[in-house]
């Protein structure tokens, strides 16, 4: 492919509240195996962008290690692969990415690098599936100098905290309000977008010069009367994790079969690191609805309506309902979990009872599972 791949993986919310203490957004497990970023990652590899670069930040050692491998999305080449860039001291500089333009100013040298023609930059806390050839050819055919991805929202929808979009009838982006007190469109930027190589230097570098850090504000809004920028819409699956809220309902939308079928059984598939793990192990009596149970678990109770992720416990007589309970987590006898998260390596005593009331309650417990 005529592109290098951009992942922007170092950004931060405190709506992920304790979700976050340990991890960046971008390795948030999804679906009971997988990474938020395998997502975005695996788009990379299908649609053939032999070169991607992940700029990550916060809490970046998780992310780090699921990524220290890169022959999981086919990266794995002498020639391109998959590069991580973190923030570096230089003599010239010794500042922390001050925003999203800055991060690949700090991290320019890899595009002046390259020899691809154009720029695939997406957020790494995105969960879509898109072959970004047909984003590519849209481009060209619109001779856009960038085109941004963009989705129409539900009614009811969180729109305030994207960007907003409005496009005329050719698809060229008119108007770009980036998180909108009061939203005029239910249209949104994905944070997606193809940009001319040189061209994204050129303005990484102005905005460099100018003290200018964010690339929506000081490239996309500054130059949507200057430049041609235009919007492709996506009308499949996407949703970004900006929220606990927008975690868990991210999670719970695999329990629907179409979204199950549309990410793991359409070509082309979802890739992630695989740890050696046995299949889970259900034992008499247990009782299973609607749920996911990854490799390594093992279940002695009922689980309705759930997410058990890698190398879960649950103990005899516990219910586990609408609930999602992360890798390594051990939950003793006759417990009840509902309406939770429960965080990783937990462990969650017999006779419990945890119940989220409105919100999802996070659950983290950190008791010797060893002695109970």
């Amino acid at each position: 492919m005529k592109a290098v791949g951009i992942v922007l993986a170092g950004g931060h919310t405190h709506r992920m509240k304790e979700l976050t203490n340990t991890r960046a957004i971008a390795a948030m497990p999804i679906a009971g195996s997988f990474r938020a970023i395998d997502f975005v990652l695996s788009n990379m590899s299908n649609s053939h962008v032999q070169k991607v670069g992940v700029i990550t930040q916060f809490n970046a050692a998780s992310l780090q290690k699921h990524l220290s491998s890169s022959k999981w999305w086919d990266f794995g080449r002498k020639q391109g692969g998959l590069t991580v860039f973190t923030p570096n001291m230089t003599p010239d500089n010794s500042q922390w990415f001050r925003g999203t333009a800055d991060a690949i100013y700090q991290n320019i040298g890899y595009l002046k690098e390259s020899h691809e023609p154009y720029v695939i930059i997406s957020s790494g806390d995105c969960v879509y599936k898109m072959d970004y050839n047909a984003l590519l050819e849209y481009h060209i055919d619109k001779q856009a100098d960038v085109t941004v991805v963009v989705k129409d929202m539900e009614q009811g929808a969180p729109i305030e905290r994207y960007g907003t979009i409005k496009m005329n009838e050719e698809a060229r982006i008119t108007d770009f309000e980036e998180k909108p007190g009061l939203a005029k469109s239910n249209t949104i930027s994905c944070g997606i977008y193809v940009i001319r190589r040189r061209l994204l230097i050129e303005m990484i570098e102005k905005c460099a010069e100018e003290d200018q850090y964010d690339f929506v504000r000081d490239i996309l809004i500054r130059y949507r009367d200057v430049k041609r920028i235009f919007g492709y819409k996506l009308k499949t699956y996407w949703r970004n994790i900006a929220s606990v809220d927008d975690f868990f309902q991210t999670n719970m939308d695999f329990l629907k079969a179409d979204v199950r079928d549309f990410f793991f059984r359409q070509y082309p598939h979802i890739s992630t690191k695989i740890d050696d793990l046995p299949p889970a192990k259900y034992n008499h009596g247990v009782k299973i609805e609607n749920s996911l149970i990854a490799s390594g678990s093992i279940i002695n109770g009922t689980v309705e309506n759930s997410v058990i992720f890698k190398n879960g416990f649950i103990g005899n007589g516990s219910v586990i309902r609408n609930s999602i309970v992360l890798n390594d987590v051990y939950i003793g006898n006759n417990a009840t979990i509902e309406n939770c998260i429960v965080e990783s390596r937990s462990t969650v005593p017999e006779n419990s009872y945890y119940r989220g009331e409105g919100d999802i309650r996070i659950v983290t417990e950190r008791g010797n599972r060893y002695i109970l």
